[in-house]
C-alpha cells in the first residue's frame, strides 16, 4: 500500500510540487497505521528527504523575489533584493 505513493526518482531532482505530492501520500499512509514497520521506516526516511528538499526549494525561491525600489517621488529606480524584514 505505502509504496504505491512512493517513487524511484531522486528527490534532488524532483520538482517542489511533485515532492510534496509524495510527501503528502507518504504522511498519508503513515497515518492509517497499516503499514509494515520496515516499510514505515523506509518511506519515514524518504518523507524527511523530501521536507528538507521542499525547504530548500522554498527558500530559494524566497530569496529570488525581488522588489521594485522607488525614488522619493514614487518613481521606480530598480531592483533590489527582498528583504523580509521590510517588505
Amino acid at each position: 500500500m505505502l509504496l504505491s505513493v512512493m517513487t524511484d526518482k531522486a528527490v534532488e531532482s524532483m520538482s517542489f510540487e511533485d515532492a510534496l505530492a509524495e510527501l503528502e501520500g507518504i504522511v498519508r499512509n503513515l497515518e492509517t497505521g497499516q503499514t509494515k514497520l520496515d516499510d514505515s521506516i523506509t518511506a519515514y526516511e524518504r518523507g524527511v528527504a523530501l521536507k528538507k528538499h521542499c525547504e530548500k526549494r522554498l527558500n530559494d525561491a524566497r530569496l529570488k523575489i525581488e522588489k521594485i525600489s522607488m525614488d522619493k517621488n514614487g518613481a521606480p529606480t530598480g531592483l533590489e533584493p527582498f528583504d523580509p524584514e521590510n517588505n
